[in-house]
Parts: structure tokens; sequence; C-alpha cells
């Protein structure tokens, strides 16, 4: 019998803590702690070397349910699309105009945020409809 193993979703990106608040408040996810030793996460920052400086954020669900995210900065920019992407399941269990209700309601919240819209997919028979969009660096996620 396999054991169940924890994991965290890692995104690349040009400003870690920048899209680390943007899912903070997408997720209701919270900044961790910094290491011991520190008062702040500033003053962690700070103690690396210059290369190092601003290189990685992460968050945490706060009740230690959901995976850790953790954002790492990269030389290059996004290009293409995402092959892995999170749904927020904002829908679950809802169907016909109270989904559609609940993915603008969480759409328009997460606008105000920075994320980008896409085009609706409406219910299909098979699957329920859903809404992609773009976080503030442009990775692709679903409202579900």
């Amino acid at each position: 019998m396999a054991s169940i193993r924890q994991f965290q979703v890692t995104f690349d990106c040009a400003d870690p803590e920048r899209v680390a608040r943007f899912w903070c408040e997408v997720l209701g996810y919270v900044v961790p702690p910094p290491p011991e030793g520190f008062a702040t996460w500033d003053e962690f920052n700070r103690s690396l070397p210059p290369g190092r400086q601003d290189a990685a954020f992460a968050c945490v669900d706060p009740s230690g349910v959901g995976p850790r995210l953790f954002f790492q900065r990269v030389p290059e920019g996004k290009v293409v699309k995402n092959r892995l992407h999170l749904d927020v399941r904002v829908g679950t269990g809802l169907v016909g105009e109270e989904r559609l209700a609940a993915l603008e309601a969480e759409c328009a919240r997460l606008v105000a945020l920075g994320a980008v819209r896409g085009r609706l997919l409406p219910a299909d028979g098979s699957n329920e409809s859903c809404l992609p969009m773009q976080d503030i660096e442009g990775n692709e996620f679903c409202l579900d």
C-alpha cells in the first residue's frame, strides 16, 4: 500500500512575493512565519547573498490541508501555455445559473486583484461550465 506524500506546487515567475501574495488572496492562504532567528521575511531576505534576495516566496493553507505553494524567480518570461494549471473550485455542486453566478462573482473579485478573465466555457452535457483565467504574470488557471 502506497503512503500519502505531501507535495507543493511550484510556480516559475518574475516577482515571487507579488505572485505569492496574489495566490494568498485567491485561495485564502497565508504567508508562513519567517525562519527561526528572523523577525520578518524582509530581515531574512536581507541576510541572503544579493543574487538570492527576492528569489523565492511561499504561501500555505492555514488549515494545513492544501499543498504549499512555492514561487521561484526565473530569468525567462512565460511564453507558452501551462502544461499544468490549478482549478479553483468555486462552483462545486452548483449547476446552471447558480454555478454561473458563483463563477462570475469570483471572477470579478480576482480581476480586481489583477487577474485576467478568459472566455467562459459553457456546460456541454459532460462538463459543467468553467471560466479560464490568468494570474498577474499570465499563468493560466480555471474557476471551476
